[in-house]
């Protein structure tokens, strides 16, 4: 009899233990993927970046903190920390690492994994600095969005003919030897010709090179300057916006970041946009697509932003017909 009550209890036990054992496995809920994120910039200045980003995640259903986890790395403009930031969320196996902020970034990245996908907003060519093979087929494990279009260069230098006494010559800022530049500088010559404007070209790929370039400016006939885009550049331009200020030099930029700090005005692909489509690819890796199957993107669209306050300030009026082009005036 209490052997048969023995067998009984083991066998309710067993049956127990079985009948648990899915209810337990059930809630251990599946590991959030995660996003590594580098960046060359503070957070600070990179909410509304890091906004645009999550933004295109959420158009791939992945939303952070509910199923998707994000690991920042901010390197706060001290490039040289990049590198162990990267390795750092290379060892930590995040699904995918976002590199933004300028190229150093994505360098790192790369310099770091050849496993770990990794998007990213490129500052200057990626197959000219060897991070991808082509736009269309990107290659290995790297792809995102190239802001730059060399094709809007006209379009800035006819905005600041419109500004400009006819006597005047335009100058424009460009990194010494970058083959973008001399693409984006070709186009501006060409531009200047066909409006017959006295025409200026200003290197610099140094800060106090930048600060040389300004003084020559000064002592010439130079009535207004066209910022080439670069990765450099966006680095310097608190350098370049005060150096144009003082100067009273009216001064046109590629992204509204040099508008936003005080430059006159800013014509060139959202930021925020490319940083959207960088999330959009990411949720795209995150649901199983390879780089080398998403080509390298360009931008669709281009905005004009006034700064009316540092028009004031260099007693420029704005004429209306720019006025009305404008997608975005600060006053």
């Amino acid at each position: 009899m209490q052997s048969c009550q023995l067998r009984r209890r083991e066998f309710i036990t067993l049956l127990g233990g079985v009948a648990a054992w899915p209810l337990g496995a059930h809630a251990q809920q599946p590991a959030k993927p995660v996003i590594g994120f580098l960046s060359g910039r503070s957070s600070e200045e990179s909410r509304y970046l890091v906004a645009a980003f999550n933004d295109g995640l959420r158009g791939e259903d992945f939303i952070e903190g509910q199923n998707v986890m994000i690991e920042y790395r901010w390197a706060e403009g001290q490039n040289e920390r990049l590198p162990a930031q990267a390795i750092d969320l290379a060892r930590r196996q995040v699904a995918v690492i976002v590199a933004v902020g300028g190229d150093p970034s994505t360098h790192a990245a790369k310099a770091a994994t050849t496993r770990i996908p990794i998007a990213c907003v490129f500052g200057t060519d990626p197959v000219q600095t060897d991070l991808v093979a082509s736009l269309n087929r990107p290659g290995g494990n790297v792809t995102g969005v190239y802001p730059v279009s060399h094709a809007l260069e006209s379009k800035r230098l006819a905005l600041l003919h419109n500004l400009i006494p006819k006597g005047k010559a335009i100058a424009m800022l460009v990194y010494s030897g970058r083959a973008t530049s001399e693409l984006q500088l070709e186009e501006a010559r060409n531009a200047a010709v066909a409006l017959e404007r006295e025409f200026q070209v200003l290197n610099a790929a140094t800060p106090s090179e930048i600060d040389r370039a300004f003084a020559t400016l000064t002592q010439s006939r130079v009535g207004g300057l066209m910022v080439s885009a670069d990765a450099f550049f966006n680095s310097r331009r608190e350098q370049i916006v005060t150096l144009a200020t003082f100067h009273k030099i009216p001064a046109l930029y590629h992204v509204r970041e040099f508008a936003a700090a005080g430059g006159l005005m800013s014509y060139g692909a959202s930021i925020s946009d490319s940083y959207r489509q960088v999330g959009v690819y990411t949720g795209r890796i995150l649901k199983g697509a390879k780089p080398l199957d998403l080509p390298v993107l360009q931008p669709t669209k281009f905005d004009l932003v006034i700064n009316l306050r540092t028009a004031k300030a260099l007693g420029l009026t704005i004429p209306d017909k720019v006025l009305a082009l404008a997608d975005e005036v600060i006053e």
